[in-house]
């Protein structure tokens, strides 16, 4: 393997790694066993495009105007929040609307519209994959093999999360277990949003 190849595969791994609302989506879906094939064909195919978008150049361009990166932050922060907030209000209250029961189970059309806007809508996203992998990758002659390893790295994160969530499916079976999920995605998407207003 590349040392580009693997700079892009552990580069776009870390960034996708942090507990997001993207992710706790997926987590959820993978534990209920919902249209998991397609919602991380979905969101891996999503990030490829972004990721892509980033490296061949547009990550350099919302670089070179100033308001892109101001609006970006706040608007991400102010998403952040808000999500961050929802999380700690679902703990809070219990958790129950994500529990594993069948009465529950959402439709993919339903599923589909979620993790597309928990994708396209938020600017955190366009920050890591259009600004930051564009930017980064401008430092490799061989974009094109950073590129691939950014975008396989998408892939296997988002189908071992989906599909290696059923192994905690007893764990999760507990109500308690969804109050302490939402409470650390809370947490999260409030330190991310704090990290977006200071940097």
């Amino acid at each position: 393997m590349s040392a580009p190849l693997i700079a892009g595969f552990v580069l776009s791994f870390s960034l996708i790694l942090a507990i997001g609302a993207q992710n706790a989506f997926i987590l959820r879906q993978g534990l209920r066993r919902e249209h998991v094939f397609i919602l991380c064909l979905t969101c891996a195919v999503s990030d490829a495009i972004l990721i892509t978008a980033g490296i061949a150049g547009f990550g350099t361009l919302a670089q070179a105007a100033p308001w892109f990166e101001t609006v970006m932050r706040y608007g991400g922060a102010a998403f952040l929040t808000w999500y961050g907030l929802r999380s700690l209000w679902s703990a809070w209250q219990g958790g129950a609307a994500m529990e594993l029961g069948e009465s529950q189970r959402t439709s993919l059309r339903s599923a589909m519209l979620t993790v597309l806007a928990f994708t396209w809508l938020n600017p955190h996203v366009y920050l890591d994959t259009v600004v930051l992998i564009g930017s980064i990758s401008a430092q490799y002659e061989d974009r094109f093999s950073f590129a691939i390893g950014a975008v396989t790295s998408s892939f296997v994160f988002f189908f071992t999360l989906g599909y290696g969530a059923r192994i905690l499916s007893p764990f999760f079976a507990r109500p308690r277990a969804w109050q302490v999920l939402d409470a650390l995605i809370g947490i999260v998407m409030l330190g991310i949003a704090w990290k977006l207003l200071v940097m």
